[in-house]
């Protein structure tokens, strides 16, 4: 096994844990802007966006580092990728973009607050929807010739593309409702079990729909779910879904408070691991491997220092603000 092969898997899963953790942080405050007209205007709305003011777009430097990385790592792969995503990937900044905006202007700007509140709620479900549709694309598959995107403008729009970027919706809905759950207390606490439960069911359905279609879309997604041997490591992937769904039910049943948010945790790291059982090793299914998309070696290194610097330094900073805001957010609030 040679040294270029080791750095390319360890840049693999650098990016595929720059993306978990944009999931994670950004997800839940995605989803709280995808709730947000269904919280009263007034108080429950306040605190809601209150429980994410100090973090938000500190969590969005994970966004950097997933889409950076690859095109420092993965250079060809990001060539491919972003031609054939390109309207997805716009509206999504433009959703990034009104959603950030919105949310230092409803503030400072009381007498449009309705205005600013439907672009943040707008600005998340975009961004939201357009990711989950990013990523259908990739699966279904990216017609390439002579090492370039051969498609057209619209081959990302299809019904599967439409059930993944749905699916990213709910689950981030999922991960909005149980923070707010673990955040808030009182009327706005009640409101919130109620919507995580109606988003888990949501999920939960929408992850079953795009399990069950994705190995219909190329015969290698079927061998490596149903034929042996690796269906052996692939049922265990459902299986401990099913386990956590269970215990995420009756977490929300008995009115746990942190536990909801750690079980949906759990069911989004599990959706990363049928990722990986779908694509590895691929980075355009069927088309580019991680290997044929690598960066030159002496690049590789080169990056990986700096890494190694900077990542140890985010995850303090970020942990660190994460405890220092931590407990329920009162009505006085950030802002």
């Amino acid at each position: 096994m040679d040294v270029n092969f080791d750095l390319t898997v360890v840049w693999a899963f650098i990016i595929a844990f720059g993306i978990f953790a944009y999931v994670v942080m950004d997800g839940f405050d995605l989803g709280i802007g995808i709730l947000f007209p269904s919280f009263k205007v007034g108080e429950g709305r306040n605190r809601a966006m209150n429980s994410i003011a100090p973090v938000w777009d500190g969590n969005e430097t994970w966004l950097v580092l997933g889409g950076g990385g690859l095109f420092a790592a993965f250079p060809l792969a990001y060539a491919v990728i972003l031609p054939a995503t390109y309207p997805l990937i716009v509206a999504m900044l433009l959703g990034l973009v009104f959603r950030g905006v919105a949310f230092e202007f409803r503030w400072r700007d009381p007498r449009h607050r309705p205005f600013w509140d439907l672009a943040f709620a707008s600005g998340s479900f975009v961004a939201a929807l357009t990711q989950g549709m990013t990523l259908g694309a990739i699966l279904q598959g990216i017609e390439v010739s002579g090492r370039a995107y051969a498609g057209s403008w619209w081959d990302w729009l299809t019904p599967y593309t439409l059930l993944t970027g749905l699916g990213v919706v709910a689950g981030y809905a999922l991960l909005g409702a149980t923070w707010l759950i673990w955040k808030l207390d009182g009327p706005p606490q009640d409101h919130a079990y109620k919507v995580a439960r109606r988003a888990a069911v949501a999920t939960l359905v929408l992850l079953v729909a795009v399990s069950l279609y994705t190995p219909l879309l190329d015969e290698d997604y079927w061998r490596r779910w149903f034929e042996m041997p690796s269906v052996l490591f692939a049922a265990q992937v459902p299986l401990l879904t099913a386990i956590l769904a269970y215990l995420l039910f009756r977490a929300l049943a008995r009115r746990h408070e942190a536990t909801p948010f750690w079980i949906s945790l759990g069911i989004f790291l599990l959706g990363m691991a049928g990722l990986g059982v779908s694509m590895w090793p691929y980075v355009v299914p069927d088309q580019i491997t991680i290997w044929d998309a690598a960066a030159p070696e002496r690049s590789q290194v080169f990056m990986l220092v700096g890494v190694a610097l900077t990542l140890p330094l985010i995850i303090a900073y970020t942990g660190w603000a994460y405890w220092v805001f931590r407990g329920k957010v009162g009505h006085e609030g950030y802002h």
